[in-house]
């Protein structure tokens, strides 16, 4: 079965960079410009760029944290943050991560490394060259001088952009955001773990769940439902369900965390919370799909 997941992680990956590697449009074709183009019009080298993805073997106790490249407004957000950080250092868990160094995601894997864990950011190149998630025009410039010492080879480098590869930080630059979430995914083995976050962390947790239904994944997705900011998601899956767009023990694919009654969300033990429900996680019995020899798909 593990062999068998490993040549759709392949495929997956020879499929995204089929893709990326397409002729870019022209420039008044009236598309957002892809990560490609975006490449595509920087002068700058990629030969000295961290090692690709393929050199990290999958880590089945490391854990996907999918979270917002910003704080939010609320204390709550930063302390689960820190608290999930903490929790996997102490259980000597692997944090892997979007890369980024602002936000949610720079709480996480600052506290992660902070208390002597590991943590291996994965980010597109082009977030690179623009300077990282979450930031304005001047923030943008001001890291420039960091983009062009990784360019140079100066790994060991970390001040806006979280590009460093020594010590407990390491970071893969990929070619695309597909290839991103699959490098997560693949290099992820105890599961995913969600904090507040916005689009693009609702699509990476919806994703992960699909994953986990039709069969290429068999791993735990963690929500921390903190100050409740998932409680909407955890309304629309009972809907579906109610609706049968979801069948019933697909309630099983997801894991909604919460805290218990009388304990305040700035209190509670998230990060503990998470390691608990990855390491007693079942998961359902069955997948929606699974895979034959050949590489077909059939129904369970």
């Amino acid at each position: 079965m593990q062999e068998l997941r490993s040549r759709l992680y392949g495929f997956a990956a020879s499929l995204g960079s089929f893709v990326h590697h397409q002729k870019p449009r022209s420039p008044s074709t009236p598309t957002p410009t892809s990560d490609l183009e975006y490449s595509s019009s920087a002068s700058t080298s990629t030969d000295a760029l961290p090692p690709p993805a393929s050199s990290f073997a999958a880590d089945p106790r490391a854990v996907c944290v999918y979270c917002a490249s910003s704080p939010g407004l609320s204390p709550e957000y930063r302390k689960a943050a820190e608290s999930l950080g903490t929790a996997l250092a102490s259980s000597s868990r692997t944090l892997i991560y979007g890369g980024g160094d602002r936000g949610l995601m720079g709480i996480v894997s600052n506290t992660t490394i902070e208390k002597s864990g590991k943590a291996v950011g994965i980010i597109p190149r082009s977030l690179i060259l623009a300077g990282g998630e979450g930031r304005g025009p001047v923030e943008r410039a001001a890291s420039q001088a960091t983009v062009e010492q990784i360019e140079q080879g100066a790994r060991n480098v970390k001040k806006d952009v979280a590009i460093v590869n020594s010590g407990n930080m390491q970071t893969i630059v990929v070619n695309s955001m597909h290839e991103r979430k699959l490098q997560m995914a693949r290099i992820a083995g105890a599961g995913f773990v969600a904090l507040p976050g916005g689009f693009g962390t609702y699509e990476e947790v919806l994703e992960a769940i699909t994953w986990s239904q039709i069969g290429i994944n068999q791993k735990p997705v963690i929500i921390l439902n903190v100050n409740g900011f998932y409680e909407p998601l955890r309304t629309l899956i009972d809907g579906a369900i109610k609706e049968a767009f979801i069948q019933e023990n697909g309630r099983r694919l997801v894991t909604f965390i919460d805290p218990p009654p009388g304990v305040a969300a700035i209190d509670f033990d998230w990060g503990q919370a998470a390691v608990d429900a990855i390491d007693s996680w079942e998961g359902p019995e069955t997948s929606l799909f699974t895979w034959d020899e050949k590489g077909k798909w059939g129904s369970t």
